[in-house]
């Protein structure tokens, strides 16, 4: 197998981002020779094409906060590999070999193309004739916000044959590939990867995270699900997530035994698509969504959605008819049985309640003192501060309970109660989740149908005296199969969301949504040992324990022992920063220019900004915070995505300005009203690959339509219009329109443009002052920087 060669060679040629040769011209060499290469060696089985496609155009996109895509002459290297005879269906892999700037790209996603070519070499050497075709798109600018998938699926002639697609991308470095995303609404693709897949790695409860938009992250499946109304299942390498569009994403970190592993189970899916009777007819199972996961990555349960709807309808039902059986006998205490069950069922929601407040307020305190992100390079800390503090709470609030609100109280008939509340508060959950239409309902089926089997199992034994060994250890093994799968789980959820947390913006404390997760999963965990509380003597021991563990976890991360951040080199786990040397202009409506400065922009990704630089690098503090620029949009700021809502803290040091050899032009060409009292205004734009445009009508004026996307205007959060351009080599200037109306009288213009130029590589990408500063620079820290310009016009 050559997948080490391939990956190795793709990532020698360096950060290959959109524009650059690198990409447009190395990588696509590269990609073709190897094509080349594999089409020679081919058996008569086969036919294999291979087309450069180079399209051009444009869509809007909801994905942060909402904006406009366009792009113009960028590159798709597209292989079709079908029987002899030609194909009339066909099944799509996709990857990208453009990375983002300042990075090799090896998991993100190079090794993918890698696994790519090595699957076409082993399926045209193979005798056996497909049923329908494969088409492998290597895909030339995914991290342009997935603009060479649109420009494929929306104009290719050979995007009309494709019934399902598998997407390969990656959220981490290595590890297990993830099936996070599948369908919409066609069980059979699942089933297919369930069949197929040597080594399953599926979960829908990650898909319904992913896309409630909670990771500020998106892939080319929704570009084919969105635009090309295409099912497919969308995998990614989930492992150390830490160094994800990092320098640190190199080849040799991936493990060889991970990328064997993708490549089987995708080269085992693809074949079993393109042989699959129901790829050529996939429209017609297209029949609700289906619910899957894995267990332990040992094989994937998978089945439709509607049928775990009855299942956990039922499940529910039953639990319920056995709490009514309960409270009901006998009937003459039916009233005094309910008001116990009612009165335990509010204490455990207030004990959660308590604990959920009492957690993060800890984690806000830890957050003000400046402490944030303690946990990031030492997971166990988060347990020990967070967990600690999580399970002492649970058990104080049913400590005191037991103590002063249930004096005399039977202690089985106690422990019977609280065990019933926990039931009938999962059975409430699995309800109401599964009314809502949530695959991830499966999980409390589990938590609701095992603990019921476990109480009748060993219904007698609650009511002898005492909690005997024979007790614990039925109910131990009754509870084996929820606690299992929920460790896993959870292991699974802290593996993607820990090392998200570094890169979510400076307006989220982190502590507060890791501390958040971790109460979830501890009040999970406990609810059916919480009613242990009522059984045995004394707690103190266990108090005391847990209390001194968060006392001593918390003096230590207030004393700033846990440095967040690592430059370990065989781990890193850095602390991300952007750095943009700009200068800016802003004009009056008459083009004279009214103010101009530089300097480079400061962006910490994470919640503790540059805190921790600051000692590194003194000139870089709060003294020189970025001011809004009121009048322009995005506060005259250079995005080059509209993120600001995530980034409101960010500085700015003056510095010199600067003079691209390649500078943006930019020009009204064209002024003419339009009928219903609006006027077009014309624009010419050429400059680097990377722009951004920010449109902001003045007062009494409305953005109607343009000449981009499906020519309706789509406002950012705050209410400014961004569009994001790039290109590849060669693109001819951008010309496009936009429609306002506007008042009759309307002296100070009519609207607000500027324009951002990026220049992500090449001789204008880093100044000197730009490369002195980076220097200085902390080990830790991975630090990418870019020139800039942004040009403010008012028409």
């Amino acid at each position: 197998m050559f997948y080490r060669g391939y990956l190795d060679n793709i990532t020698a040629i360096g950060p290959r981002t959109v524009g650059s040769p690198e990409n447009e011209v190395l990588a696509v060499n590269y990609l073709l020779e190897q094509i080349r290469g594999i089409e020679r060696e081919s058996t008569d089985a086969h036919k294999i094409s291979v087309d450069i496609q180079r399209p051009t155009g444009s869509f809007s996109i909801d994905f942060l906060g909402g904006f406009t895509s366009y792009y113009a002459n960028i590159t798709n290297v597209v292989v079709k590999l079908e029987p002899r005879n030609g194909a009339e269906h066909a099944v799509l892999s996709n990857c990208h070999f453009d990375s983002v700037p300042n990075t090799p790209g090896a998991s993100d996603d190079a090794v993918s193309c890698a696994v790519m070519l090595e699957i076409l070499n082993t399926l045209s050497k193979s005798s056996e004739s497909l049923q329908h075709a494969v088409i492998f798109l290597f895909n030339g600018a995914e991290e342009n916000i997935l603009q060479a998938s649109h420009g494929f699926i929306t104009q290719h002639e050979w995007a009309k044959s494709i019934r399902a697609f598998i997407n390969l991308e990656a959220a981490g470095v290595g590890g297990k590939e993830l099936v996070f995303q599948t369908g919409p609404e066609n069980p059979w693709l699942v089933q297919a990867y369930v069949v197929a897949a040597k080594h399953p790695f599926a979960s829908v409860v990650a898909q319904e995270i992913f896309q409630s938009g909670i990771i500020p992250a998106d892939t080319d499946f929704r570009i084919y699900r969105d635009f090309g109304n295409v099912p497919g299942i969308d995998l990614a390498f989930i492992e150390n997530g830490y160094i994800y569009h990092t320098k640190y994403d190199t080849s040799d970190r991936i493990l060889t035994d991970s990328i064997q592993r993708a490549g089987d189970n995708i080269l085992a899916v693809l074949k079993y698509l393109a042989t699959s009777e129901k790829l050529a007819k996939s429209f017609e199972y297209r029949h609700g969504n289906v619910v899957f996961f894995d267990i332990l990555g040992l094989f994937v349960l998978a089945y439709p959605a509607r049928v775990g709807t009855i299942m956990n309808y039922i499940t529910s039902a039953i639990a319920f008819f056995y709490l009514s059986k309960k409270v009901l006998q006998p009937k003459l205490r039916a009233v005094h049985n309910l008001k116990k069950l009612l009165t335990a069922f509010s204490l455990t929601l207030i004990s959660w309640v308590c604990t959920l407040v009492a957690v993060l307020m800890v984690a806000m305190f830890v957050s003000f003192i400046g402490r944030a992100l303690s946990w990031y390079t030492h997971f166990y800390v988060s347990v020990s501060l967070y967990g600690t503090a999580a399970a002492a709470k649970l058990i104080l609030v049913h400590v005191l309970a037991k103590k002063f609100f249930y004096k005399n109280v039977n202690e089985q008939f106690l422990a019977d109660v609280f065990f019933d509340a926990s039931l009938m508060i999962w059975s409430i959950v699995l309800a109401v989740m599964t009314q809502m239409g949530l695959c991830s309902a499966f999980i409390f089926t589990l938590w609701v149908a095992f603990p019921l089997l476990t109480k009748l199992m060993i219904h007698k034994e609650f009511s002898q005296k005492g909690a005997t060994i024979k007790f614990i250890a039925m109910y131990m093994l009754g509870m084996f199969v929820p606690y299992l799968y929920m460790l896993y789980l959870s292991w699974t959820v802290f593996e993607m969301f820990t090392p998200v947390m570094g890169r979510s913006g400076s307006e989220i404390p982190p502590d507060m949504v890791l501390a958040g997760f971790i109460v979830i999963f501890t009040v999970i965990l406990s609810s059916y040992f919480i009613n242990f509380v009522y059984l045995v003597k004394s707690t103190k021991t266990t108090l005391v324990t847990l209390t001194t563990v968060f006392v001593v976890t918390l003096i230590l991360v207030c004393s700033g022992i846990f440095f967040p951040y690592s430059s370990d080199a065989a781990n890193p786990k850095p602390k991300r920063v952007f750095l943009q040397h700009t200068s800016r202009r802003f004009h009056d409506l008459d083009g004279n220019m009214v103010k101009s400065d530089s300097g480079i922009w400061i962006n910490g990704f994470d919640y503790n900004g540059i805190s921790h630089i600051t000692p590194h690098v003194p000139e870089i503090n709060d003294t020189i915070r970025t001011p809004c620029e009121e009048q322009a949009p995005f506060c005259g700021l250079p995005w080059i995505l509209p993120v600001h809502f995530m980034f409101r803290k960010n500085w700015y040091l003056p510095a010199p300005e600067i003079l691209p050899r390649s500078p943006v032009q930019f020009k009204l060409v064209s002024k003419k009203l339009m009928p219903w009292n609006s006027v077009r205004l014309s624009f010419e734009a050429s400059g680097p690959s990377h722009m951004s445009l920010y449109v902001r009508p003045r007062a009494g004026s409305a953005l109607s339509r343009w000449s981009l996307g499906d020519g309706m205007p789509v406002p950012s959060l705050g209410g400014d219009y961004f569009v994001f351009y790039s290109r590849g080599l060669h693109a001819a200037p951008w010309h496009f329109w936009v429609e306002l109306t506007a008042p009759e009288k309307h002296s100070d213009g009519i609207v607000s443009l500027a324009i951002a130029a990026h220049y992500f590589f090449g001789e204008d990408q880093k100044s000197p002052q730009l490369y002195a500063l980076l220097d200085r620079f902390p080990n830790w820290t991975f630090s990418s920087g870019w020139s800039c310009t942004y040009d403010l016009f008012v028409f």
